[in-house]
């Protein structure tokens, strides 16, 4: 090989870190923005800071360059704080609120999103849409000029047939579908969005206000018509109506099953995920797959740019061309924030590529992530961006240094092959690793010849290396989000390294054979077949790899919240771990090893339960209409009884064992339960059962009556092979359990069977701690409560309400013999059911009661403590 074409010299690792101004900037400008969310600071004496730290600054520049930097970041820090103080607080819009009282009205509107097509429980399929009113009529003929988001479910009922005879699924798929703009009449009823008000429970109302939603809706789709007219912004049609498009060419290219992931994956529409598979991508650490991410952004950038240079377009043009696909590919995606965060930081890569040869990586992040915090400060405080940006400044600031220091320098070992000057350069143990594999070619090419031989010990080496840091760059990444993963997610990702160095290579292949085939789509199906069978390949092996480690029972490893101590420690071993990787080769061992341990501690250290020692807490948990009561004993044992459901046991994409229960629990830094308890086979009581013995893993599930229930049954069937003991208990038994003694008053052994779960079926649970007891009915009604008076001593201080305050229970007999101080009931705010009936509070108010209610205080704790009672409500929200 010629001299001139050899390279100066290897890159080499430099020990120094670069400077990363913008890093550090941004990290200044996160804690002004903490600063003010927690503390007010006049506006006025920001500004007079940030002129002064930036006067100082300026005086201290040429003598003092470390005062400087110290300034510098101090005037951004004040102006982060200056931000928030200035930016107008979110207001929430009221305007809609005299009307969510859920009379039917007529509404006109126009979509601001266009509708989406699910199939909803008891056999409905409904259509999901957006829309902002435009005025309200009420019955008497006013009309109010109310201007509010909306979000809409029109049903069509699965009874109803069209005149050829179809079933209503027919014709739910060939059902029209509202777009952007159109302007539409309709008639509705509205309700307030509410959050289960737990502690710990996601900020659902939250959520909607960020996306201009006001009030929920429902009607009938026969009830909708469409007016002339088009209100709303041309591009944003034009993006919904190519998005649609797109959407509807992945449908014709490949089987719903597969559609509905590539929608996914490809085009961030989760329409037809259903929860089954949205769990199974979480069980395995991989979730981030599953939906639209920075890494999709990477790979189709990285495919595009790649493919440009292969076709000898200059660098220039090339990184624009790739940018501008960026751009388009986030435009057409629905995922919002996070895709045009990820587009951001793509941009400002090539960019900087451009102007330095260094690919100062993190440099770049931190011009990122303080252009993102300038547009929205509020976006710091959102899980999506924290871990976008803690994902790339683990791979930017340990996973590249490590990699610059072992598998990047030996590769230079296989550049320019036939070169020996270029040899000369080589770093000594590189030198040697060349001059072994040299030796090993000159074997091969014995029995296969010079180039065969050559290729395949290089070949050979380039793909070890690459394993070598897929394998690498995964594992540091499970270890580094182990922290965010136990915090917002409580998942321990035990078999996520190995299911991402399966998954993330396939998802590489399947990414740009997706793309090239919904493009082809466009101009021939026939054409476009060749890559949606690739795409489809690889998308096989990534569901088979998810469901195959997702089906690990280690893979269910779940954490409660950490504690500000172990998260201040993760959080400390994680920036130690940046640190060290520029140090020497010890220094950096010791800094993966930081983050290895910390990651276990959170996985395998759960944290202090909170809760109150000596006495018996009663805690009636939000969850609707159904029923979920948490006792911890004075010894601190845990007795959980029910964990809610929907109603009917009609289906639904909210589980609330897993969304509303365990939350609950693991917000308190519960993540063992000793004994849960079924009263009753009724889906409001056992709903949520089936995640909750997952989650925390009982000693025993007690249970009474075992009528032929399919839900039943199945909770039985997931307790046995969990592991979990079985226990029938009937009237007349009796358990200590942590200082206390729990007495079962029902069901009676020779109670009869009914071909169904009844409510009348409820193991009734009599707990006395003290001179304190408490009486927890279940869903008993008048003649359990009557057997229960005139047979049992049911003297107690607090009662949970049975049958959630309905008619048919609380009856005068039983407030009589149990002379309760307190009550609490278990209802859904606004329920279809009208509960708690008016006679039964006023059964209540005439005995004495004090009644709490979870539709109106949210989750309800009582602490006796063996003489007295003393009740705790969380702030309304």
């Amino acid at each position: 090989m010629p001299a001139s074409s050899i390279p100066s010299g290897p890159p080499a690792f430099r020990l120094k870190a670069p400077r990363q101004p913008m890093l550090w900037a941004a990290a200044a400008y996160c804690l002004g923005i903490i600063l003010s969310a927690r503390l007010w600071c006049p506006p006025a004496l920001c500004v007079v800071a940030s002129i002064v730290f930036i006067i100082a600054g300026s005086f201290f520049w040429r003598s003092r360059e470390a005062a400087a930097i110290a300034l510098a970041l101090a005037a951004v820090f004040m102006a982060g704080t200056l931000h928030v103080q200035l930016r107008p607080a979110p207001t929430r819009n009221i305007s809609i609120e005299p009307f969510t009282d859920g009379r039917e009205l007529q509404i006109t509107a126009h979509v601001i999103r266009g509708g989406n097509l699910r199939q909803a429980s008891f056999g409905e399929w409904r259509q999901v849409l957006d829309v902002e009113t435009e005025q309200i009529d009420s019955d008497d003929g006013q009309v109010f000029p109310v201007r509010a988001g909306i979000r809409l479910n029109l049903y069509i009922s699965d009874k109803r047939e069209d005149e050829e005879g179809n079933e209503a699924g027919v014709i739910a798929s060939g059902m029209r579908l509202f777009n952007y703009g159109e302007r539409v009449c309709m008639r509705a009823k509205l309700k307030p969005p509410r959050n289960f008000r737990n502690p710990g429970a996601f900020d659902y109302e939250g959520y909607l206000a960020a996306n201009g939603i006001a009030a929920l809706g429902s009607g009938k789709i026969d009830d909708a018509t469409v007016l002339p007219g088009f209100s709303g912004s041309r591009l944003e049609s034009l993006r919904q109506r190519m998005h649609r498009s797109i959407v509807a060419r992945i449908h014709q290219l490949w089987p719903p099953q597969q559609a509905a992931l590539i929608d996914a994956m490809v085009i961030g529409d989760e329409a037809f995920i259903d929860r089954d598979t949205r769990i199974d991508f979480q069980r395995s650490g991989t979730y981030h797959v599953l939906v639209v991410s920075g890494m999709n952004v990477s790979i189709l950038a990285f495919v595009v740019f790649w493919t440009l240079r292969r076709l000898r377009i200059n660098d220039v043009l090339a990184t624009l061309l790739t940018i501008a696909t960026c751009f388009g590919y986030a435009f057409v995606t629905e995922v919002g924030s996070p895709v045009w965060r990820a587009t951001l930081m793509c941009t400002i890569y090539l960019g900087t590529r451009l102007l330095y040869r260094d690919r100062a990586m993190v440099n770049a992040l931190g011009a990122a992530a303080l252009a993102l915090l300038v547009w929205d400060p509020q976006q710091l405080f959102t899980a999506s961006f924290q871990m976008t940006f803690v994902c790339v400044l683990i791979v930017a600031a340990i996973g590249v240094p490590l990699l610059e220091r072992t598998s990047q320098q030996y590769r230079q070992a296989i550049a320019h092959w036939d070169s020996t000057e270029y040899a000369i350069m080589l770093p000594p143990p590189v030198a040697q690793f060349r001059s072994d594999l040299k030796l090993i070619v000159g074997r091969v090419e014995r029995f296969l010849g010079e180039k065969v031989g050559a290729r395949i010990i290089r070949g050979g080496t380039r793909l070890s290396f690459a394993v070598y840091e897929l394998l690498f760059v995964s594992a540091v990444m499970q270890m580094g989000l182990a922290l965010p993963m136990a915090y917002y997610f409580h998942r321990a990702t035990t078999v996520g390294l190995p299911a991402n160095m399966l998954v993330v290579p396939l998802v590489q292949w399947m990414m740009p054979a997706a793309v090239s085939a919904i493009a082809l789509g466009y101009i021939s199906l026939w054409l476009a077949k060749v890559p949606a069978i690739l795409a489809a390949i690889t998308l096989h092996g990534i569901t088979g790899t998810v469901r195959g480690l997702g089906g690990f029972r280690l893979a269910d490893l779940r954490a409660a919240t950490p504690s500000l101590a172990m998260m201040a420690i993760s959080a400390a071993a994680l920036i130690v771990a940046m640190i060290l990787a520029r140090r020497k080769a010890f220094a950096a061992v010791c800094g993966l090893m930081a983050i290895l341990l910390a990651s276990v501690m959170l996985a395998l250290l759960p944290p202090t339960p909170q809760v109150r020692p000596g006495v018996l807490e009663v805690t009636a948990i939000d969850v609707g209409e159904g029923d979920s009561i948490l006792l911890v004993t004075p010894q601190g044992r845990t007795l959980l009884v029910d964990a809610g459901g929907p109603i009917g046991g009609g289906s639904s994409q909210l589980d609330f064992g897993e969304d509303v229960v365990s939350p609950y629990l693991w917000s308190r830094g519960i993540s063992h339960l000793d004994i849960i308890a079924i009263t009753h086979g009724h889906s409001d009581h056992i709903g949520g059962m089936p995640a909750v013995l997952k989650n925390f893993r009982p000693r025993e599930l007690w249970v009474g009556l075992l009528p032929p229930s399919v839900a039943l049954g199945q909770v039985i069937r997931e307790a046995e092979s969990l592991g979990i003991h079985v226990v029938r208990h009937w009237d007349g038994d009796e358990i200590p359990l942590g200082g206390t003694s729990i007495a079962v008053l029902a069901p009676a052994r020779d109670a009869r069977v009914d071909a169904r779960p009844e409510n009348n079926d409820s193991m009734v649970l009599h707990v006395i701690y003290g001179r304190c007891s408490v009486l927890l009915e279940g869903d008993a009604q008048k003649q359990v409560e009557r057997r229960l008076a005139a047979s049992h001593e049911i003297k107690a201080d607090l009662l949970k309400v049975g049958h959630h305050g309905s008619a048919n229970a609380t009856t005068p007999e039983l407030l009589n013999a149990a002379r309760p101080k307190f009550a609490v009931i278990s209802a859904g705010y606004r329920n279809s059911f009208g509960l708690p009936r008016q006679e039964t509070l006023d059964r209540l108010t005439r005995a004495g009661v004090r009644v709490y209610r979870t539709d109106r205080n949210g989750a309800v704790s009582f602490y006796l403590d063996g003489h007295s009672v003393m009740p705790s409500s969380v702030a309304p929200r």
